[in-house]
């Protein structure tokens, strides 16, 4: 890396895009001008640019379960309609996340309890891959904002030893499940929501 610097003393200001006050710097990779246009090139071979705006104009580009992919909406302005066959879906995404931010206001304010009557100490989050990954990383990343006296727990792997010793820790009176889960059908996420139900 320092040989290239030291080559090309412009190398960050090629390898770097600033958008915003984002800076995606890529110029401490082995990369060159080549890899780029190879990039590029691949991009344009597979019709990136068209897949994106498919994407963004909620056409059904999951094939696997031929519907549109929508988590574009969640940060799409409220204001900008997102159209899947001819219905503006922004209305109901924003209905849910009302609901959902009201929900998380009574559970941090102490108001929303656990089935015996007791506040909530401990929220246990059971999914696989994204619905496991993102939201650990929400929770690592934004750990400064956290809530005293809630503790967040995440199980994923289908191995009973996951949610056995999760739970063995835990009090069922004061502990929130959140079954996170695209379609409801991954098995690893229903066998671990089932056996918390038990």
């Amino acid at each position: 890396m320092k040989d290239l610097f030291k080559k090309d003393p412009t190398r960050f200001d090629k390898f770097s895009i600033k958008l915003n006050d984002i800076l995606f710097d890529f110029s401490k990779n082995i990369i060159t001008k080549q890899t780029i246009d190879l990039l590029v090139e691949l991009a344009n071979s597979v019709h990136l640019k068209t897949k994106i705006e498919a994407m963004f104009n909620g056409e059904k580009i999951n094939t696997t379960e031929n519907r549109a992919v929508l988590h574009t909406a969640l940060r799409n302005p409220k204001t900008e309609p997102i159209l899947v066959d001819g219905h503006n879906v922004m209305p109901d995404i924003h209905e849910v996340l009302n609901k959902m931010e009201h929900f998380v206001q009574n559970l941090h304010a102490g108001k929303h309890l656990g089935y015996s009557g007791k506040q909530i100490t401990d929220i246990v989050n059971i999914g696989i891959g994204g619905s496991d990954l993102g939201p650990a990383m929400v929770c690592e990343a934004l750990q400064f904002y956290s809530v005293n006296g809630i503790k967040s727990h995440f199980v994923s792997n289908v191995d009973g030893t996951d949610i056995i010793s999760t739970c063995n820790k835990l009090n069922p009176d004061t502990t929130l499940f959140v079954v996170a889960s695209k379609t409801f059908t991954t098995q690893e996420t229903i066998t671990n929501a089932l056996a918390a139900k038990k």
